[in-house]
């Protein structure tokens, strides 16, 4: 126990992967919970434009259940890159979600390219 006049020790708490983050910030989006430019100073590259044309078609809204990130994976091909997938569920449906982050010059992890699986989707990838 500290003394009297002795700062305490903070918890640790554990920060979220960039993953876990990304993968609910470009669910948001997908299932039109979020506006696209949500996501405008965490894409790069041709990744904003892809995601504006994935959101535009609103290919994870539902009626009834809301959409939920099921699971979250990764890959890290070199560091500073990680390529990740989700399963998305809404009910009884299950999509997939690709994207690949980056980490740039500042530290900050952004989005540079997204892709989505499952009924009636198609791969906006280059």
């Amino acid at each position: 126990m500290p003394r009297r006049g002795e700062a305490r020790p903070r918890p640790v708490v554990p920060q979220p992967r960039p993953t876990d983050l990304f993968a609910d910030r470009l669910l948001l989006v997908l299932s039109g919970q979020r506006p696209v430019h949500a996501m405008l100073r965490h894409t790069a590259g041709p990744a904003y434009d892809e995601l504006a044309r994935l959101a535009e078609r609103g290919p994870l809204r539902t009626r009834g259940t809301r959409p939920v990130v099921r699971d979250v994976g990764y890959y890290v091909p070199r560091p500073g890159a990680i390529e990740a997938f989700a399963r998305i569920g809404a009910g009884d449906r299950l999509r997939a979600m690709a994207f690949r982050l980056e980490l740039g010059s500042d530290h900050r992890w952004r989005c540079t390219a997204v892709e989505l699986g499952g009924p009636g989707a198609r791969s906006t990838g280059g």
